[in-house]
């Protein structure tokens, strides 16, 4: 079995370069038809049913603004209910016919079930979360939208801002937790959730097919929000000599590309398209960069 799996690290690669070579044109030509095609033809989703979570500021904030002037009608879910309100009366005023507003901590699977209950009774069963959608997502042609991160497919080490949390969120294991917190930086966990989450969407997408619900993976890099404007977050040096794109125009890109059903976003696109070939063609380089920021910082926080 080694010697074939030896003959097998040899050829195979050679094999499928070769295999390649003719077909690659043809499918670098599909791939330009299939987005001439998508630049032409957008999803209309006046009347629709949108269930948008995390609504009450930032990127989720922006893309409630834009379908709302695109007609679609709006579930909004956040745990800030004050400022939920005050985004669903801007979503009246841009368009939209038809608004609730649902207070819920997505932390919690019991107020996860609550809010889909509420949207059900309100919207005639249009709203389902993920786990419970896909029957009714598969019928109507619906869509998904993943808020993922850059970070899901180019690890680095750079300033994230803690995600809310419940105050009574309690870690899966608390024997566990404990060791990872004081052995694991925070942001290699956050990074490897990101990267579990794409994986998920795209074999999610893989199963369903993408003719039958269309799955849009949402890849933001530094965008201008509340947690990144904090002042906990320029403390910690959020965003440096990178420049921040803002929210609005990060939720106007998602809705457009969403709607025309690209299968990726992300926001700026320069993130992906300069730097993930780094990855890909020089890891080595990118572990060496990582490490030595993470050096860097943690010797500016130890002064």
């Amino acid at each position: 079995m080694d010697m074939i799996n030896n003959i097998l690290n040899f050829v195979l690669p050679l094999f499928v370069f070769i295999t390649l070579l003719p077909v690659y044109p043809l499918y670098l030509v599909h791939k330009f038809l299939n987005f001439i095609k998508r630049l032409i033809s957008s999803e209309d989703v006046a009347g629709k049913v949108v269930l948008v979570t995390g609504a009450a500021s930032g990127i989720g904030e922006q893309i409630s603004y834009e379908y709302a002037r695109r007609g679609a009608r709006l579930a909004l879910v956040d745990i800030r209910e004050d400022r939920l309100g005050k985004v669903a009366e801007n979503v009246r005023i841009l368009g939209s016919p038809d608004v609730i507003t649902i207070r819920a901590d997505v932390s919690k699977i019991e107020d996860c079930e609550r809010f889909v209950d509420e949207a059900d009774v309100n919207f005639w069963g249009t709203i389902y979360g993920t786990h419970f959608a896909l029957p009714h997502l598969m019928k109507s042609k619906g869509k998904i939208i993943v808020m993922a991160s850059t970070l899901g497919c180019k690890p680095q080490f750079q300033f994230q801002p803690k995600p809310r949390r419940s105050p009574e969120f309690q870690a899966p294991s608390p024997t566990l937790a404990p060791c990872l917190s004081s052995l694991i930086n925070p942001n290699a966990i956050h990074q490897a959730s990101k990267a579990a989450l794409i994986s998920f969407y795209e074999t999610l997408r893989s199963e369903i097919g993408s003719d039958n619900i269309g799955i849009t993976i949402v890849m933001p890099g530094l965008i201008k929000s509340e947690l990144t404007q904090s002042e906990a977050a320029l403390k910690a040096g959020a965003g440096g000599f990178i420049p921040m794109e803002s929210a609005e125009k990060c939720g106007r890109a998602i809705v457009k590309k969403a709607c025309r059903g690209d299968k990726y976003v992300t926001e700026p696109s320069w993130i992906i398209s300069a730097l993930y070939p780094v990855k890909v063609l020089c890891p080595q380089l990118v572990d060496y960069c990582n490490h030595f920021l993470f050096v860097s910082n943690s010797k500016k926080k130890a002064a």
